[in-house]
């Protein structure tokens, strides 16, 4: 998993509440469980009008945003079903972080498992966010994870909350096999010794 530090980016507005798992990556992106390609498929029901061409007004196919890093999204972010696909297709696309008053307990979890920093903000510093995000290409955003800042277009600074533990693995680029893999030289040792303690095991 990438590491997270410091993400400078354009910021999207999808000015949306509700948008569940099924918005992000509809269900017949799923055959697959591979982690590559399914950016193709992202928001495919707003993005693509039913002949496969892309719908002009939707914020993304907007060539403003056709690189942007970052979503500012409405409240209840990732509700409805628990597909790791969302989060995947989201990274895929090249959104690292999105921000939202809230999430879906699942979503919010499987982001952080995938390399995603969801943010939650309060409803006032969402609306100035999405202001942000509404200048186009000029809506870039700054987000510093060891600060825990966002800074805006403008100088102004929006500080968030983390969970301690989450930031660090964030940080450090640490999903849950890297968490593991960390701790080798410890489960190594354990081996070795119970091999010598026990060797009918």
């Amino acid at each position: 998993m990438d590491k997270f530090t410091v993400l400078t980016g354009v910021a999207a507005p999808l000015d949306m509440a509700n948008i569940d798992t099924d918005k992000i990556i509809p269900k017949q992106y799923l055959k697959t469980i591979k982690r590559t390609g399914l950016g193709e498929g992202l928001f495919a029901e707003l993005r693509l009008n039913e002949d496969g061409s892309e719908n002009p007004d939707f914020v993304l196919n907007q060539p403003a945003y056709r690189h942007a890093k970052i979503l500012v999204a409405g409240d209840n972010f990732g509700c409805g079903s628990s597909r790791e696909h969302a989060p995947w297709a989201l990274l895929d696309f090249g959104i690292r972080c999105v921000i939202s008053t809230s999430f879906a307990d699942i979503f919010y979890n499987n982001c952080f498992k995938n390399g995603i920093l969801p943010i939650r903000v309060t409803p006032d510093q969402l609306a100035l966010l999405m202001d942000d995000a509404a200048r186009g290409s000029n809506a870039t955003l700054t987000i510093n994870l060891e600060e825990q800042t966002i800074k805006g277009p403008d100088g102004g600074t929006v500080s968030f909350d983390l969970d301690p533990f989450r930031k660090h693995c964030m940080i450090e680029g640490l999903d849950d096999v890297g968490l593991t893999m960390a701790k080798k030289p410890s489960i190594d040792h354990y081996e070795t010794a119970a091999a010598t303690t026990r060797p009918w095991a």
